[in-house]
């Protein structure tokens, strides 16, 4: 992500002047040098905006598949399980927060031939000492891509109608056809989408946007035991069909499977929090002594929407974290009755979203040999800023220049896909983005964020 100026003739000349012959015109503005952007550090100035780097992505296209969403979630398929090579396919569920109540569906999207570049830890170097990758376009639609076509990505819609707004949706790993959506009228439904999957996967690859047909179907189950709507719902990765959804009114309800269709469902919740949830400034808790667990959190706060959240253990079959507005993280174990086996006060302010540390890595540290040795083989300068986190890999630049993507706006939400090393999906008020940095290229973990 680089800064420049919205508008360089309006800028104040910092010298006065310029010596004749060295090609300054009285037609044009003054030079002005394209700078990174470090967030946390350097602050916008008056007339300056941000900008995207092309370079910065080996992929990135955006979407929409008409109203807002506000959650999504990205299908397990049979494609592969670590897929390297261009064009991608993918497939995902999404909810939409339409303008009037009947007007809302649950999306069922694939989205096939995304194009993209593969690049060099280490750029080749031309015998001149130039980069060799900085002399081809780095535009995706202006790329034959190796191995693939090029060109836009191709959508592929199917509608369910869904009443009321869907605040948050849920696919369950085992079986991904089976998905849980929670509903701003305080109902939680659970679905199967397996004949709109199937119809996807066999169907020609023709763009369909927006998806003019609306299926009216049925859920599996509709839950109204909540008290309030909510946002909290997660599927256990360990069990099948192991369910939580959590409410604005602080009750957690626990769902197991009494078959591949049916859920016994408690209608005793459990209560531990005093208060609804909220989010986002991250920290890093490591709670230890419970059963013999070490339980590592990220959790954050912010102030944004009454939210709460549940995840369920990576590693425990019997166990979840939720967090709440009350600024409390509470560890759950569903064989020890209906109060927090942990509970901790994390944070002054209120506490919105909180995830399981699976294998990712935070000690990592500046390596000033590995710079040396980049910048040797690249005949480049590498001046990394001091005072920004080593643990931060990349930025992304929701404004960007091209036509075809106007930017994202009120980012609601964010998942990699576990079987495409570096692919993440982004959902925001105005659309959709799929991307893949440049500078992430081994296989990452198979948590969400």
């Amino acid at each position: 992500m680089v800064r420049s100026l919205k508008n360089p003739k309006k800028a104040k000349r910092k010298s006065k002047g310029s010596k004749k012959g060295e090609g300054s015109s009285s037609n044009s503005g003054p030079s002005v040098e394209a700078k990174v952007w470090q967030p946390g550090v350097d602050k916008l100035e008056e007339g300056e905006e941000l900008q995207c780097d092309p370079s910065a992505y080996n992929s990135l296209h955006a979407f929409h598949i008409g109203w807002p969403c506000l959650s999504f979630d990205i299908l397990r398929d049979s494609l592969g399980l670590v897929r390297t090579e261009f064009p991608h396919t993918v497939y995902c569920v999404a909810g939409t927060q339409a303008e009037k109540s009947s007007w809302n569906s649950i999306g069922i999207f694939k989205l096939s031939n995304i194009s993209g570049k593969r690049r060099e830890l280490v750029p080749k170097i031309n015998k001149d000492g130039s980069d060799m990758d900085s002399e081809s376009s780095d535009s995706d639609e202006d790329n034959e891509e190796e191995g693939g076509r090029s060109g836009s990505p191709v959508l592929q819609l199917r509608k369910v109608s869904h009443e009321g707004g869907v605040n948050r949706i849920r696919a369950m790993r085992q079986n991904p056809h089976i998905c849980a959506s929670w509903a701003d009228t305080g109902h939680v439904q659970v679905w199967d989408f397996s004949s709109h999957l199937k119809a996807l996967v066999e169907s020609e690859a023709e763009a369909v946007h927006g998806g003019s047909t609306v299926f009216n179907q049925a859920p599996l189950v509709k839950f109204t035991g909540h008290k309030d709507e909510g946002y909290a719902i997660d599927w256990s990765p360990l069990v099948a069909g192991r369910l939580v959804s959590g409410d604005c009114k602080n009750c957690i309800h626990l769902w197991e499977p009494a078959s591949d269709s049916t859920w016994n469902i408690d209608t005793n919740p459990f209560v531990g929090h005093t208060a609804s949830v909220e989010d986002l400034q991250v920290y890093f808790a490591i709670l230890s002594g419970y059963s013999g667990l070490v339980l590592n959190l990220i959790f954050c706060s912010v102030m944004m929407v009454f939210v709460t959240y549940l995840q369920w253990s990576p590693t425990e079959p019997y166990v979840f974290a939720s967090c709440s507005v009350d600024g409390n993280i509470a560890i759950w174990d569903i064989r020890l009755g209906k109060t927090p086996a942990v509970s901790i006060k994390a944070h002054k302010a209120d506490v919105n979203v909180i995830t399981w540390n699976r294998v990712w890595d935070l000690s990592l540290e500046r390596d000033e040999e590995e710079e040396a040795e980049f910048k040797a083989k690249t005949k480049e300068q590498v001046n990394a800023p001091t005072d920004l986190p080593p643990q931060l890999l990349f930025v992304h630049q929701p404004y960007v220049l091209r036509s075809d993507l106007q930017g994202q706006k009120d980012l609601k939400e964010l998942h990699w896909h576990s079987q495409i090393p570096g692919m993440l999906i982004s959902t925001a008020a105005d659309g959709y983005n799929i991307l893949m940095p440049s500078n992430i290229e081994t296989p990452l973990p198979p948590n969400d964020a």
